[in-house]
Parts: C-alpha cells; sequence; structure tokens
C-alpha cells in the first residue's frame, strides 16, 4: 500500500503546487517587477521531470518515514514539518544569502515546500 501512497501523493503534491505557482506568481510579479523571473508555461518534459522529483520526494519521505515508525498521523505531519525546517528552508535562506535571490521568491518556493511535505505526509498517513 506504500507504492499507491507515494503515487497519490506526487501526483496530488504535483497538481498542488501547480495550482499554487499559478496563484503567487502574479504575487511575485508584482512584488519584483521586473526582477521576477518569466518561468513561461511548461513544456511536457518540465512537467514528466516535475513529476518524477515530486515522487522521489514522496519515496525519500515514505522511506524516511517507515524507517523511523512514523507513517501514520499525525506522526508523519510532524516528520513534514522537521524536514521543512531542515531541509528547504534551510537551503531558500541560503540562496537569498548567498545568491541574492529575493526574499519573496525564496518564501514563495518555501510555501511550495510545505505544502508539499504536508500533502505528501497526509496521502502517506493515510494510505499505508
Amino acid at each position: 500500500m506504500i507504492v499507491a501512497g507515494i503515487a497519490v501523493a506526487a501526483f496530488a503534491a504535483f497538481v498542488l503546487s501547480s495550482v499554487y505557482y499559478a496563484l503567487l506568481s502574479p504575487v511575485e510579479q508584482r512584488a519584483l517587477g521586473e526582477r521576477a523571473l518569466d518561468r513561461g508555461k511548461p513544456g511536457p518534459a518540465k512537467v514528466a521531470a516535475e513529476l518524477v522529483r515530486t515522487a522521489v520526494v514522496a519515496a525519500g519521505f515514505a522511506w524516511v518515514a517507515d524507517w523511523a515508525g512514523l507513517l501514520s498521523l499525525p506522526a508523519s505531519l510532524s516528520l513534514a514539518l522537521v524536514l521543512w525546517v531542515a531541509f528547504p528552508v534551510v537551503l531558500l535562506t541560503g540562496s537569498i544569502i548567498w545568491e541574492r535571490v529575493p526574499w519573496q521568491t525564496a518564501a514563495i518556493h518555501a510555501g511550495d515546500w510545505l505544502l508539499k511535505l504536508v500533502l505528501i505526509a497526509v496521502a502517506l498517513g493515510l494510505l499505508h
């Protein structure tokens, strides 16, 4: 059942992330003006790559959660929060400090990662 949870989590996180960016890209454009990246509409190769990337995150989350005995809710939600702070938040703050990424862009990416990890945690917690 964990494989089904990974597949459902990956697909649901991909869809949620797509909607999230569709809604927040105009906000980023308004906040940053010309400094905002124009990501354009992704082609099929980028869509496929993003689905694979999200599946890798879901599988990695499932492996860590299973190994640690944290696959059930609410334990998986706690794990999602810890992993979010330990990895995306740390990496994104580094991009602000060292690569001059605007904080607004980093905040949008951090929100996306939080949504993905929480959704993955819920899907795996319910379907394991």
